[in-house]
């Protein structure tokens, strides 16, 4: 069962109500960071909104029978943190990453926790 890593590409960065400029946008930037360096057993998926706009840059991780997160406040520059934080979620039977095994932007950064659906 592998484990996908959803990431926003129409995310604007921390400034959400800033107009649109040349170029990607962060999201779009931050998919690119990760989109060649998928862990084993992690899927990386491009989706256009998470809607969580006003959190920066999100990505979300699910899995069947796990719960499921949503990361904000992300950059670009995050992406060795994500893959990583991915990466022991993907090991995880429930999707519970002890917190001290979660790298800082995950122990930081949750949005939210949703319970699996099954």
């Amino acid at each position: 069962m592998r484990a996908v890593l959803h990431v926003c590409t129409t995310c604007r960065g921390t400034d959400a109500a800033a107009p649109d400029a040349e170029g990607p946008r962060p999201g779009a930037t931050l998919l690119a960071a990760l989109a060649d360096a998928a862990p084993d057993g992690v899927e990386i998926r491009a989706v256009e909104c998470l809607s969580a706009c006003s959190q920066g840059c999100s990505v979300a991780l699910s899995a069947p029978g796990k719960w499921s997160y949503v990361y904000g406040r992300l950059m670009p520059g995050d992406a060795d943190q994500i893959l990583s934080g991915a990466r022991a979620y993907a090991a995880t039977a429930d999707g519970i990453v002890p917190w001290r095994e979660r790298p800082a932007i995950f122990r930081k950064q949750s949005l939210a926790r949703i319970p699996p659906q099954e």
